[in-house]
């Protein structure tokens, strides 16, 4: 009964200092949800009923916190707002005991853990972390198993492979697939006596890899949650491999992810710390890679001047090519179109479109469109927004009817939401009569009901 209820009030002692109405509260709670891959309903009156001592459900109380987290600018956990114990709160001292529950989650395909929230506190989580402790509990799991380099160069081909196939038909195509790999082939593989140390930081260093694509897999489908704990998982591979050049590089993809979701808060400083790992460690071109995820960071947190700085160290290094590209940073494709493609996203976020305009058509120009099917549509699609930027709205259309050329057939919420723009842009500029807008409103309809 309602009277039977005891106030909650943990949770409206940090909704005050949040300083946020329960409407502002709700619409957050809503934000963090669907970058979850949930739709909630949340209004003033949920927040109220819970205040009042009601239970959220399913993972309600997760957003809950993470939408708190957001609004003080510190950590807000589910236990100190009275709706629950905490979990995942840092990362496993255990990455094989992790890989076995991940993949057990996505297999049965657990709605707690794929309708998980990504967790901006989790970002930094790195800028802490000691591997020492999980490197002693990986030696001590050795058993008597011998693996050598023929295994790990399996492991490479058929991420490579897996990659390939999502750069066609995007990343739910095969994910169980994958994570069955990763789950049951090459979590087993870690645990064997290696033929030497080099061999054994090889093999880390593929199974890294790998737990990185299946992170991305989430990230295209908009699993943000449950794409942070593959990335975390990659990252303590990474260090078991390379504490630096490597490690570095699944740091950038914790920074991309919240940069593409709108959370630059850590961003600066987790991408200030790869940059400083990797330096003098790897080759410039993966340095330029890194140096462009700095300036992204630096543009969306409004530095810059800092921004500008780190796009000229980007394209000094990228020109560098004397040693050759690390594999993991080889894996992401021809990698002056990727660090120009980067170069687009950190120009646009600071309102330079002319600029931004053309890095995108530097970046679409160094990539094979039917190789990267996925990254051509996103780029196209970010082109016309840079064009459309400049008011030349006719050429934007154009642009974007291009980019749904490569948009049909490929399973990725990433996908959908660049569609979902264009349909948005294509219905004003058709309400003002610009020339194709209306095909193009069209198009994009017919796209997403194909793809619903």
């Amino acid at each position: 009964m309602a009277g039977d209820r005891t106030p909650n009030s943990a949770l409206a002692d940090v909704i005050t200092e949040s300083g946020a109405t329960y409407y502002a509260l709700a619409r957050e709670i809503r934000s963090v949800a669907a970058e979850a891959g949930h739709r909630l309903s949340t209004g003033p009156s949920a927040v109220a009923y819970w205040v009042a001592g009601g239970t959220p459900s399913g993972q309600t109380p997760f957003y809950i916190a993470e939408a708190l987290t957001r609004r003080t600018k510190r950590r807000v956990t589910v236990a100190e707002i009275g709706l629950g114990c905490e979990v995942g709160g840092a990362m496993e001292t255990d990455p094989l005991a992790v890989i076995a529950d991940l993949g057990r989650s996505v297999m049965q395909r657990r709605r707690d853990f794929l309708g998980a929230a990504f967790t901006s506190a989790a970002v930094g989580l790195p800028l802490t972390y000691s591997h020492e402790a999980v490197a002693a509990t990986l030696r001590a799991a050795e058993t008597g198993a011998s693996v050598g380099p023929t295994e790990v160069t399996t492991v490479r081909q058929l991420t490579e492979t897996f990659r390939s196939a999502d750069e066609r038909l995007g990343g739910g195509h095969g994910l169980t697939t994958v994570t069955a790999y990763l789950t049951d082939t090459v979590a087993p593989m870690l645990t064997a006596r290696f033929l030497s140390a080099t061999v054994r930081s090889e093999a880390f260093g593929a199974a890294a890899q790998l737990a990185c694509l299946v992170g991305w897999k989430h990230h295209d489908l908009g699993r943000e949650g449950a794409a942070q704990r593959y990335y975390l998982l990659g990252y303590q591979l990474a260090c078991e491999a390379d504490p630096n050049g490597h490690a570095a590089w699944m740091m950038r993809a914790l920074t991309h992810q919240a940069l593409d979701l709108g959370h630059p808060g850590s961003c600066p400083e987790l991408a200030e710390a790869a940059l400083g790992r990797a330096v003098g460690k790897v080759d410039r071109q993966t340095e330029a890679l890194l140096l462009v995820t700095c300036a992204r960071a630096y543009g969306a947190g409004g530095q810059s001047a800092r921004a500008a700085r780190a796009l000229l160290a980007a394209e000094d290094a990228v020109t560098d090519t004397r040693d050759p590209v690390t594999a993991y940073a080889a894996a992401s494709g021809p990698v002056a179109a990727t660090v120009a493609s980067h170069m687009g996203k950190t120009l646009t976020a600071m309102k330079d479109h002319i600029a931004a305009e053309r890095h995108y058509r530097r970046s679409l120009a160094g990539r094979t469109p039917g190789t990267y099917q996925l990254k051509h549509g996103l780029t196209m699609a970010n082109l016309g927004r840079s064009v459309a930027g400049q008011y030349r709205h006719e050429e934007a259309v154009g642009l974007w009817a291009r980019s749904l050329d490569f948009m049909g057939g490929v399973v990725s919420d990433r996908n959908r939401q660049a569609v979902r723009e264009i349909q948005a842009a294509a219905a004003r500029y058709r309400k003002r009569g610009v020339a194709g807008a209306a095909s193009l409103n069209q198009r994009a309809t017919e796209l997403l009901n194909n793809q619903a």
